[in-house]
């Protein structure tokens, strides 16, 4: 059974974790405070940055042309105006009318042809929800008050990361390696890296170079090196989760 949140449920999650990171933007003393997730951001800039990619992809699946991404005409003015927590909400709404008018089969350009998933709403959805999740938690340690992923998302987030985050990086540049990914909450997932890439592998077999044991959020948390690996429980080589984190790069 999958534990990815089906289409009506991504959408609910997108809007909560988007208002979870309008709400702690909402209390800060001000928006100049560095994001630690994303060092060269202040708090200004990461709601700019989701308000932005959400109307990228709210226009992206409005075109149902998975030839290619729009262009920059097409996509005309992307930047904030006016009170920004108010443009990031608009922004919010105008991703979530665009991906229920949609519905989840319809086609869509994505970066990640070059992976597994799908080119469609529905992965987009899927995708925007561990963004605005991610997202939010980096505006909660701004603020002082990092609170874990929700189970929904971080369940389903480390297979999304996996399939779509590195399924698009093309060769794997170290020696070939297994890591699984054991949740506290009972799933475990399976990355095997090599020269074709990386793959989320549902029935491998064979001893693993290293395991990896966590919360869901946590092992979320350091696939998109928000959180080293060195806080969770790793049985086996960790040399390769450091080359795993230098090989991917996540904002």
């Amino acid at each position: 059974m999958s534990d990815t949140p089906d289409f009506d449920q991504l959408l609910t999650l997108v809007d909560e974790r988007s208002a979870a990171l309008r709400d702690a933007a909402a209390v800060a003393a001000d928006l100049d405070g560095r994001v630690p997730g994303c060092p060269d951001w202040d708090l200004r800039d990461l709601v700019a940055h989701l308000g932005k990619v959400q109307r990228f992809w709210a226009l992206n699946v409005e075109r149902a042309d998975p030839s290619g991404p729009p262009t920059p005409e097409q996509r005309g003015d992307l930047e904030p105006h006016g009170d920004l927590l108010e443009w990031s909400a608009e922004s919010t709404a105008l991703l979530l009318a665009a991906l229920r008018a949609a519905g989840p089969d319809r086609p869509a350009w994505t970066w990640w042809g070059a992976s597994s998933a799908p080119l469609t709403a529905g992965a987009i959805a899927r995708h925007q929800m561990q963004e605005a999740a991610v997202h939010a938690r980096d505006a909660q340690e701004t603020i002082g008050k990092a609170e874990p992923l929700p189970a929904a998302v971080a369940v389903d987030a480390v297979a999304e990361f996996i399939t779509v985050g590195l399924g698009s990086m093309g060769a794997w540049p170290h020696r070939p390696a297994r890591i699984v990914f054991t949740a506290i909450e009972g799933p475990a997932w399976t990355l095997d890296l090599s020269p074709d890439g990386a793959r989320l592998n549902p029935a491998a077999g064979g001893e693993p170079v290293a395991t990896v044991h966590g919360s869901a959020s946590d092992l979320v948390l350091a696939l998109y090196n928000r959180v080293p690996f060195d806080t969770l429980r790793v049985d086996g080589d960790r040399s390769v989760l450091a080359e795993l984190q230098g090989w991917s790069d996540t904002e």
